[in-house]
């Protein structure tokens, strides 16, 4: 890779990392911020938690995030799930909290709880997700790892699944993360280049209920981690871009234990006409931006009309070819993009397939898309 300032002096950092904590572990907790990002502090424990249960609620100033006013600012942690550190390894844990109010209400960006709350409602239908997690690696300057500084690489097609060096860029991230991943318990179960160079997919799942948002979400800080050891930022735009490049989605692949089972099709089949009748408001909490990326080419959909077919990936809705001939299975919605909540997503999909529950409300957008970041790449040189 090449030489970047940035990048961490992992080297120097070891010879710390090997010092004896004298029985003290380190809890890094990590929560989902305004922005759909990422945010996280550290606390000392003097001894190794069992259970979630152990791990004491913490707080953080809500206004910094813009979680919170100024004058409210105080906003709660409550731990959901741990994991060891695949960073400072030994006893050190990593350990993911919602946010709450003072109230002892949610924090108005907190889609976990809701989502919870239908996943638990609805555990009869044994529900099973798997997301797949599309991004783009970009340089200390905001551009493509691995393209020309003043201009474009070869067209697509060798990129996909590509090995070679020019066909490929940073597997050294790629493989970093997936060790990671894999030492923490992070349901990670593949990875792969992607259409467009400089851009890669990982896959989580398949999990049930709630896990799968838990297991995403971690493997979105875990990679973030990670690329800060490279000097690499990673980007979750769906168009990150313009022009005839693909864009980056979150493919949401959904399955139940009426769909699984024999003569399953008739299941996936009624889904797909719930999904039909609630299009609209899916694509409001699918991801800001998508408009850009759902256009009818670069093997998505429409972003205004919905669409199901058989092995079809310029639908909205993709029922593998196998299930098809099987009779039973799963679906692929390919309308969410690669920023959108995983706890939204699966909220929503449960919701529209068994029914709303009062109380809760999944539908609410997750950003204002005027005050996030989107890290779009404008390809002027």
């Amino acid at each position: 890779m090449a030489d970047i300032p940035t990048i961490s002096n992992t080297t120097t950092l070891q010879k710390y990392l090997n010092l004896d904590q004298k029985g003290s572990i380190i809890a890094e907790y990590i929560w989902v911020d305004a922005s759909g990002g990422t945010r996280s502090k550290c606390k000392t424990l003097k001894q190794k938690p069992e259970s979630i249960k152990e791990l004491s609620e913490w707080n953080f100033d809500g206004s910094s995030t813009e979680q919170a006013p100024g004058d409210n600012s105080d906003v709660y942690l409550r731990p959901v799930a741990m994991y060891p550190d695949p960073f400072r390894l030994g006893d050190n844990i990593l350990v993911l909290a919602e946010c709450w109010m003072s109230d002892g209400k949610p924090n108005s960006f907190n889609f976990r709880h809701d989502a919870e709350v239908l996943m638990e409602k609805n555990a009869k239908h044994e529900f099973w997700f798997g997301l797949e997690q599309e991004y783009t690696l970009l340089d200390a300057l905001g551009w493509p790892y691995g393209w020309p500084k003043n201009g474009f690489p070869a067209p697509q097609g060798p990129y996909y699944c590509g090995v070679g060096t020019g066909k490929v860029f940073c597997r050294d991230i790629v493989e970093a993360h997936y060790k990671a991943c894999l030492y923490s318990g992070i349901n990670i179960s593949g990875t792969n280049a992607e259409v467009m160079p400089a851009q890669w997919e990982y896959q989580i799942g398949p999990c049930t209920g709630i896990e799968l948002g838990d297991h995403m979400w971690m493997s979105r800080f875990m990679l973030h981690r990670v690329a800060e050891d490279f000097g690499a930022k990673v980007t979750f735009n769906p168009k990150p871009i313009p022009g005839n490049w693909n864009g980056a989605g979150l493919h949401t692949n959904v399955s139940t234990k009426e769909m699984r089972a024999d003569g399953g099709m008739k299941a996936i089949e009624k889904a797909m006409e719930s999904l039909a009748k609630r299009h609209k408001e899916h694509m409001a909490v699918y991801g800001e931006g998508n408009e850009a990326r759902m256009t009818g080419a670069h093997e998505t959909a429409s972003y205004d009309k919905f669409t199901w077919g058989i092995a079809n990936r310029g639908a909205s809705v993709r029922v593998n070819r196998q299930c098809a001939d099987e009779g039973k299975g799963y679906f692929e919605d390919r309308r969410p993009a690669s920023n959108a909540d995983p706890y939204q997503i699966t909220g929503m999909i449960v919701e529209t397939l068994c029914g709303k529950i009062e109380g809760t409300d999944v539908y609410k957008k997750s950003t204002d898309v005027d005050a996030v970041e989107q890290d779009m790449v404008v390809p002027v040189r």
